[in-house]
């Protein structure tokens, strides 16, 4: 036998892709376990309705899908008939643009068609309320149960095991590992067992206490009888898929029938641990022994037929024949649940996962199994261990799962907050911001001031440029002058929403100094302590896993700023077992204030105990000690490139220090100023964001920040694979200006070079002090140099943009060094 002894739970579309794959990849001492009778085991995926739409608005879904096509196509699974979404008023058909736009930054072919050519490639559609569509070719219907059934074939071929009618009753722990799937039939020993039993999920984990925040949700379908428009049709479909959004409708042909999908109900949220398993009988007169299939709720979806009347007029020739309610899986942030357990090493899990990028899953699980990370997909948005605690809580999952099954088709805004449960987790400063005005956003729970209503009084006697109507929601001329006010002025950032972990112990610098590409264990002990260094976290394939600070605050001891929960993960995993170093999550118990701006130190340094002369606490320093009556930690960088300092100090005296600072700063203008400037002033400055201008698929030398890769200073994890990208670098990561301010973007637009899509967009904001646009993008890297003209793709226009010399502000440091 080859490989670990694997058990996958469940043998849907997902467990059946995963065996596959990893059998292909070598390993064969894989067991395969369902309750049901296969290929149709009675989950998620002996109902689906089997349309693929591949285009979204996150990169990795798009390419799952993707690789989900063109493997299905193999199997002889898949039918292309191509992909119409239809507008019927112009919001949608912006909307159409849009997504257009991602499919071209994703590299799938499609285009925006006019009525005509929709009615043309859909003769059933009524021209009078079709004003446009957007057509994928590559889309099409996937036949879910014959692909289970295909991908089974080939991986029991390959020496897997596959068990049907074996119900799960237990997963067997020993010390901090899975060791066992307790089955009715027996044991099966396992040193990795997958998880991708779909709507059955959250019960399964929490056969080791993991709580998987997942909810099924009853989804209804429905058959019409036939169609005379069809009659005669012989094939299975010919015509594209649909898509009515407006209406949230999703339509299939079935030779003359059609199938009709629908959001618009009310959610329906059930609970994993009260649904059937196969052998219990349905016990609602249905006679359907398919445990994922509810009875049907006519009145739920007497909208959803009127809808397809208007949209299809020859349905009226027919009448609705049957239809059910079937469940399937949704989630708080609608991404896949990916990855191995935190607390339970060997048990890992797919979940969350439909059909469409069904096969994109199984190829990333194996590689990430077989390699220990994913080479052919990014999955820093899929991994299930990016939640913070809060949004484990069962309350905010079905809040968060039953409201996106109610947004599914809707158009959202990139900068749009959840409006419910609201609020969750507040700063210290919030009194006072609300005090000030604040507009508040939400990221990870947080409450984050976007601007402040008492800034008001800064437009006077400026000319802040409006952006166009879409950029323009979520915006005020206010964010424009706290940032032109910040570079003249000191301003008051809160920067406590930024995760910050404790990495201590004796063995912390050399544990440091092997998972980063600074060098942190320097040999002069007493200079180390007291630097802050920026550096990355990097995969084993020398992709960027984080950009991080780290700051020494004694021999043992160093303060480490993150990008989030996966980066705590992450230290966690890799801990050596001789308990010489541990790690502290310190986020919840501190606050942060970002005080900045050319009269920073004439606020601050008369308030505390430190030298904050450039002869004292130097750029990129820090130091303990006070600023009033409050202890704070104090590290010189900024991330709006003005002078200043972060200020840390304990929760209970985080308004204190605040208080402290504005009653002290009033005699100079002090303002408090939102996220909205701080992203203006970090894009002049050119600072990258993590996760937005780079992730796991880009390496530190195309991200534009070899700099913060110490080669010299020994091995570290991620170096010899680094060595060989440094030499293949064959994109950049390039800053580009807009001239016009109505013309700025944000982010993931496809960016052209005459017709042909080179690259997409990454992060983007209007630069206030500088009086252009500003749009950081990936483009090749003969397309990377100062003034060379591109276009991004904005909607349905084609935006002009230069490629220009970074930093647009202070490239010679002078501002910020003071």
């Amino acid at each position: 036998m080859t490989g670990p002894r694997v058990v996958i739970i469940g043998a849907g579309v997902v467990g059946a892709a995963v065996a596959e794959e990893l059998s292909a990849r070598g390993w064969d001492a894989i067991t395969v376990v369902d309750q049901g009778p296969l290929p149709a085991a009675g989950g998620s995926s002996s109902h689906a309705p089997g349309l693929v739409f591949q285009a979204n608005s996150a990169k990795v879904m798009t390419r799952l899908a993707r690789y989900t096509v063109e493997k299905f196509g193999r199997l002889g699974c898949f039918l292309p008939v191509g992909g119409l979404e239809v507008a019927t008023g112009p919001a949608r058909l912006a909307e159409l643009h849009r997504r257009h736009g991602w499919l071209d930054s994703w590299g799938v072919a499609g285009r925006v068609v006019p009525p005509e050519e929709c009615v043309r490639l859909h003769p059933l559609l009524d021209p009078d309320v079709v004003v446009g569509g957007l057509h994928v070719p590559t889309d099409g219907l996937a036949d879910a149960v014959g692909a289970v059934a295909a991908q089974l074939d080939l991986a029991r071929s390959r020496g897997v095991r596959v068990l049907d009618r074996h119900r799960v009753f237990d997963v067997r722990t020993t010390g901090d590992r899975v060791s066992a799937v307790v089955t009715d039939h027996g044991d099966l020993p396992a040193d990795i067992v997958v998880c991708a039993a779909g709507i059955w999920g959250p019960a399964v984990a929490r056969m080791v206490g993991m709580n998987l925040p997942l909810t099924p949700l009853a989804h209804q379908f429905a058959w019409t009888g036939p169609v005379p428009a069809l009659a005669g049709q012989g094939a299975e479909a010919v015509h594209p898929i649909l898509r009515h959004q407006d209406a949230d409708l999703y339509l299939r042909e079935r030779r003359d029938r059609l199938g009709i999908g629908y959001y618009g109900h009310r959610p329906m949220p059930v609970d994993a641990g009260d649904i059937r398993h196969w052998d219990e009988g349905s016990g609602d007169g249905t006679g359907s022994r398919m445990p994922s299939v509810l009875p049907f709720t006519a009145d739920d979806f007497a909208p959803a037929w009127a809808h397809a009347r208007d949209l299809l007029p020859a349905t009226a020739a027919t009448e609705l024949e049957d239809g059910f309610n079937g469940l399937f899986s949704f989630t708080t942030d609608n991404l896949p649940l990916l990855g191995e357990c935190a607390g339970v090493r060997g048990f890992w899990v797919a979940e969350a996962v439909w059909v469409t990028h069904s096969a994109g899953v199984g190829r990333a699980v194996a590689e990430w199994l077989t390699d220990g990370y994913c080479s052919t997909f990014d999955l820093h948005e899929c991994d299930v261990n990016r939640f913070e605690a809060h949004q484990l809580a069962p309350d905010y999952v079905l809040a968060r799962d039953c409201q996106n099954y109610v947004e599914v088709y809707d158009i959202l805004h990139p900068l749009q907050p959840m409006e419910a449960p609201r609020p969750l987790r507040t700063t210290p400063f919030y009194p006072r911001q609300r005090e000030l005005g604040g507009y508040f956003l939400e990221a990870a729970g947080w409450e984050r001031p976007h601007w402040y209503g008492a800034n008001e009084r800064l437009l006077a006697g400026r000319d802040i440029p409006a952006p166009n109507d879409w950029a323009a929601r979520y915006w005020s001329p206010i964010v424009g002058a706290e940032a032109q006010a910040t570079r003249e002025g000191v301003a008051l950032y809160d920067m406590t929403p930024l995760k910050r972990v404790e990495v201590a112990g004796p063995g912390a610098a050399g544990f440091l100094q092997r998972l980063t590409t600074g060098d942190i264990d320097k040999p002069d002990v007493d200079k180390s302590v007291g630097s802050v260094t920026y550096c990355l976290l990097l995969d084993r394939d020398g992709g960027i896993r984080s950009d991080i600070t780290v700051a020494r605050l004694g021999p043992g001891l160093f303060q480490v700023g993150v990008n989030g929960n996966l980066d705590l993960d992450w230290f966690t995993r890799h801990l050596p077992g001789d308990g010489s170093v541990t790690v502290r999550d310190l986020t919840a118990g501190t606050c942060c204030v970002g005080v900045w701006g050319p009269r920073a130190r004439e606020l601050v340094a008369p308030l505390s105990d430190l030298d904050l002369s450039n002869d004292g606490l130097r750029y990129f320093r820090c130091a303990r000690g006070y600023v009033g009556t409050v202890p704070v930690t104090a590290l010189r960088l900024s991330y709006v490139g003005e002078l200043g300092w972060e200020l840390y100090t304990t929760a209970d005296l985080g308004l204190k220090l605040w208080d402290t600072l504005w009653e002290a700063g009033a005699p100079l203008g002090v303002i408090a100023a939102g996220r909205g400037a701080f992203t203006s002033l970090r894009l002049e400055k050119g600072y990258r964001s993590f996760g937005a201008d780079m992730t796991y698929e880009h390496d530190p030398y195309e991200a534009g920040l070899g700099f913060a890769v110490k080669l010299d200073k020994g091995d570290f994890l991620g170096r010899d694979a680094l060595l060989r990208r440094r030499e293949a670098v064959t994109r950049k990561l390039s800053c580009l200006t807009i001239a016009d301010p109505a013309d700025v973007v944000l982010g993931k637009e496809p960016v052209y070079h005459g017709d042909e899509c080179v690259g997409y967009v990454t992060s983007a904001a209007y630069g206030y002090t500088i009086g252009a646009g500003i749009a950081y993008a990936w483009l090749p890297s003969e397309l990377s140099e100062p003034g060379t003209t591109v276009h991004i793709g904005y909607f349905d226009r084609r935006v002009p943009a230069t490629v220009a010399t970074e930093p647009l502000v202070d490239p010679k440091m002078l501002r910020l060094r003071a």
